[in-house]
């Protein structure tokens, strides 16, 4: 709800949008399984159209749909075309193998380094799953497939990709070679043209001079021969105006003496060649594309002794160096005069281009006598060390050519920071005292992160997986806090519905945590206004409740929390910019859901954790716009910012793995709607009433009657009913099904929900294809049993039914459901063995990951109680849910009236759930 922040219109634009709303329209996805695939998506960032070629490409396989996006030349959005310049990568690799090698014996590829590729990746859904491991898997996919391609065209590699890939159709075998000639100073190159003609002895190619083709292919018969080994040169000439004098003057077909100023404009023509379809063959220094250059030595240091946090001033001083070491004045002087080429410096070839350098040594130069006194601040500091300097106020964007003659570095302390942000190590945290319980190496590790982070006075954002503890990690630094500032709260603003969820994992990790509630749900909430804070150590409040009450926004809090944070990634509404007028020394953010895959959600989230670092609205517009419009597109910068603040820990980690239990249990506490608590009223009085006068086995009927109403009432009050008006603002547990079940489908994992009701069945499932955007799966005792099997294989396979809505008779043993990592209990069947069973169609022989199991509860309610007998294992508990029972309603009919009617009572503050903040 709520009007597009400026980002976000924005975004339709430049991220290929068509201004359309609600059309289905293919979106590039990494699967979690790490596979690249085409999936509907109902967003304006994805194009209009792409070539029926490349669907049925995709449809194929990854791999097909990445060789069908080589030809693709225009229309592309950013996560095509980072897809595109893998292939792209690739192809370029396999030419060169094919033209410098014998087409029966083609070597394996040596793969690249992935790690700039995967810092160029744009936001795109399944970001998260991206790893050079990914990227090898769909290198490894590519030369698979290209290698059977070429095998079964029955022809050879060239053959294949001059007909497939028009780029290549130019590929030869000529090669240019340079090599250096030290005995001649004047002209300390030498160039030499060569062809391949024929193997050696060995099985090696043999080159001879160019001009030997001349003879070789002499006479009308071989003219076509050497129209086609030429073709290359001939290309290149077309682009390279050198290369066409070395053909008219025929130059090219003797070896050559050249100037460093000749080898210069050869070098830099590398790419260009090879593009043509020429083999070029350079000395080592310059083969590694990183030749020696002097840069523009640009240094961020602390600018204080006394330590570094937010608010500090950095220190910011540029010189030139080489690799390392300053040049003297005489050095630089002597580059200066050199124009651009190459020059002998200290005993080794440099690239030099003076007038850039020139440029580059003054715009730093100009930015450290603006800042020399004051310094810079931190976040600018971060901002240049990111190449993101465009997003600092009244600050243009360094040229590209600035950036080319520029190295960035961080002095030690700040580096030390940086080191301590960007890759946290587990030293010797443990929880504080008063901790009620053991944390686990990788919830250590998060702890002391946040320490870490808030200590510096920036904003963190721990976006662990669902069910990984994000929660026990943030009581653990309340917990500190309270020992450093015992009398300055903190701030935790959560959705209505996990206010419960909050208190009780207060009460049963941190009991010494003075904790109120701010919500109608609470009896203290009316209680606590600014004068009595000190009193108490955290405020729980909500999004409505912060929208609606301006006395938050006076103290200034010691820190403030957001739980589920994706709450505020539209900039525009008024919730957000409620929580982003709360004044604190620190702030953090939770989420499951991911954090970078959405540029908007990017900047509303950290203009509320780190306001200023990603600069204003419109300036991170423009600063996205250019990185899209770089050549090839890179989000490096962007990535290089943010990803100090982000502490992200999925259950497929390597680290996290081997820490997780296989199976862990959550209670998801959901409240009532006003509709709700007054028909679960109107019930229990119900109960009053008719118990009066009610025995023998009328009374046990009406008893199971009303139990039984109690807990569609629960569910959801069409249930009830007998409507089919299944609002989702009408029930509790389908908003709570909504915040799990985004979250869900964000991670792209599997669902199952169980609900004793087959009436339910359809509704739940209605919903839930709202919220993944794609159709599941129902099974229930009207299911036809040789349907079953089909089922099951649907779920089971990766692009299978995102979720499956079973009831818990039908679908409770005998089913293999291994693809799913999540289980809702909908609704209690109040026997943990009958609910065991049905948890374990996912926990069991076959499953890989950690299985998350949701179970619905009921605040205030007789849902609330049964849970708690579960909990105590009482002896009462034992009688009534043991597994030998007959089950608890049948025991709850013996009961006596009193105890009966204490039990089932509605406790009305804590079961109502928090008004919806009005639509804007």
């Amino acid at each position: 709800g709520g009007r597009c922040s400026v980002v976000q219109c924005f975004l339709r634009h430049w991220c290929g949008g068509t201004g359309r709303k609600g059309c289905d329209v293919p979106e590039l996805t990494i699967t979690p399984h790490g596979h690249l695939v085409l999936r509907d998506s109902a967003t304006d960032d994805a194009p209009a159209e792409l070539p029926k070629s490349l669907l049925a490409a995709f449809a194929q396989s990854p791999a097909h749909g990445l060789l069908a996006l080589v030809n693709v030349e225009r229309g592309l959005t950013p996560p095509f075309a980072f897809a595109r310049s893998l292939a792209q990568l690739y192809l370029a690799e396999f030419c060169k193998v094919v033209v410098s090698a014998s087409d029966a014996t083609l070597p394996k590829l040596a793969h690249p380094d992935f790690e700039p590729l995967l810092q160029q990746a744009p936001p795109m859904t399944g970001l998260e799953y991206l790893s050079a491991e990914v990227l090898l898997s769909w290198w490894n996919d590519l030369d698979a497939l290209v290698r059977a391609e070429v095998s079964a065209s029955g022809g050879s590699a060239s053959d294949y990709l001059r007909e497939r890939y028009p780029l290549w159709r130019a590929v030869g075998r000529v090669t240019f070679h340079l090599a250096e000639n030290k005995r001649n100073p004047d002209h300390p190159f030498a160039f030499l043209a060569t062809f391949a003609n024929g193997l050696t002895a060995q099985g090696k190619l043999k080159h001879e001079p160019l001009g030997r083709s001349l003879e070789q292919f002499s006479g009308a018969k071989n003219r076509a021969g050497l129209i086609n080994l030429l073709t290359p040169v001939a290309k290149a000439a077309e682009s390279l105006p050198w290369v066409r004098e070395l053909l008219e003057s025929q130059d090219i077909y003797q070896p050559m003496a050249w100037a460093a100023a000749e080898a210069y404009q050869f070098l830099k023509a590398v790419p260009q060649l090879e593009a043509s379809g020429l083999i070029v063959r350079v000395p080592d220094w310059w083969n590694a594309r990183k030749p020696p250059r002097p840069q523009v030595n640009v240094k961020v240091n602390s600018g204080t002794t006394t330590g570094i946090n937010v608010d500090a001033l950095l220190q910011f001083s540029a010189d030139v160096s080489l690799e390392g070491e300053s040049l003297s004045e005489a050095e630089l002087a002597e580059l200066m005069a050199a124009g651009s080429g190459l020059v002998s410096l200290r005993g080794r070839w440099i690239e030099v281009d003076a007038a850039k350098l020139r440029e580059a040594l003054q715009h730093w130069k100009s930015i450290e006598q603006s800042v020399h006194e004051d310094g810079i601040s931190f976040f600018e500091g971060m901002r240049l060390l990111s190449q993101a300097e465009a997003l600092s106020k009244d600050r243009s964007e360094a040229a590209p050519a600035v950036w080319e003659w520029t190295g960035l570095s961080a002095g030690p302390e700040l580096q030390a920071i940086l080191d301590g942000l960007r890759s946290p190590q587990l030293t010797g945290e443990k929880a504080p005292p008063g901790f009620n319980a053991e944390l686990r190496p990788y919830q250590r590790l998060g702890y002391g992160w946040l320490r870490f982070v808030t200590r510096l006075g920036l904003g963190a954002c721990l976006a662990d997986d669902m069910g990984l503890g994000k929660t026990i990690q943030v009581i653990a630094l309340l917990l500190d806090l309270k020992r450093e500032a015992p009398k300055q709260p903190c701030l935790l603003v959560v959705p209505a519905s996990l206010v419960a969820n909050w208190t009780s994992e207060l009460t049963k990790f941190a009991p010494s945590i003075r904790c109120a509630v701010v919500h109608p749900s609470a009896a203290e909430s009316a209680t606590v206004s600014v004068e009595n804070l000190p009193k108490y150590d955290l405020i729980i409040t909500t999004y409505g409740v912060l929208t609606r009450t301006e006395w938050m926004k006076q103290p200034r809090w010691r820190l403030v929390i957001l739980d589920e944070a994706q709450a505020i990634r539209n900039s525009g509404t008024k919730q957000t910019r409620a929580v982003k007028a709360i004044q604190a020394e620190g702030r953090i953010a939770l989420t499951g859901t991911p954090v970078e895959n959405r540029l908007s959600d990017v900047w509303s989230l950290f203009d509320f954790l780190n306001p200023g670092l990603l600069g204003s609205a419109k300036q991170f517009s423009s600063f996205a716009k250019r990185l899209q419009q770089t050549v090839p597109p890179s989000f490096a910068p962007l990535r290089r910012l943010v990803q100090p603040y982000i502490l992200r820990r999925m259950k497929t980690d390597k680290s996290v793995i081997a820490d997780l239990p296989d199976k862990t249990e959550v209670d998801a506490w959901c409240s009532l709607s006003k509709h709700q608590a007054a028909l679960y009223q109107q019930a229990v009085d119900e109960l009053a009433s008719l118990l009066q006068t009610a025995s023998g086995m009328a009374r046990r009927g009406i008893v199971l009657t009303q139990l039984m109403r109690l807990k569609q009432i629960c569910n959801h009050p069409a249930q009830v009913m007998g409507t089919n008006d299944y609002k989702p603002e009408r029930s509790g547990k389908f908003q709570r099904l909504a915040e799990i079940a985004h979250d869900i489908a964000a991670r792209q994992e599997k669902l199952l929900v169980f609900t004793q009701f087959r009436e339910m069945t359809a509704p739940i499932a209605e919903y839930l294809a709202s919220i993944f955007g794609s159709e599941g799966l129902v099974l229930h005792g009207g299911t036809a049993v040789k349907n079953r099997k089909a089922l099951v294989e649907r779920f089971q396979r990766e692009d299978g039914a995102p979720f499956f809505v079973l009831s818990l008779k039908a679908g409770g043993t005998g089913l293999n459901l291994t693809a799913a990592s999540h289980v809702i209990h909908f609704d209690r069947w109040w026997n943990p063995a009958v609910e065991n069973q049905a948890t374990d169609r996912a926990f069991r022989i076959g499953q890989k990951r950690n299985v998350l199991v949701h179970k619905f509860i009921c605040r205030g309610t007789v849902e609330e109680r049964i849970d708690a007998m579960i909990r105590e294992k009482s002896r009462l508990a034992t009688e009534v849910i043991g597994e030998q029972s007959p089950g608890a309603e049948a025991l709850m009919t013996e009961w006596d009236n009193d105890t009966l009617l204490r039990f089932v009572k509605l406790d009305l503050p804590s079961s109502i759930a928090d008004e919806h903040p009005p639509k804007e």
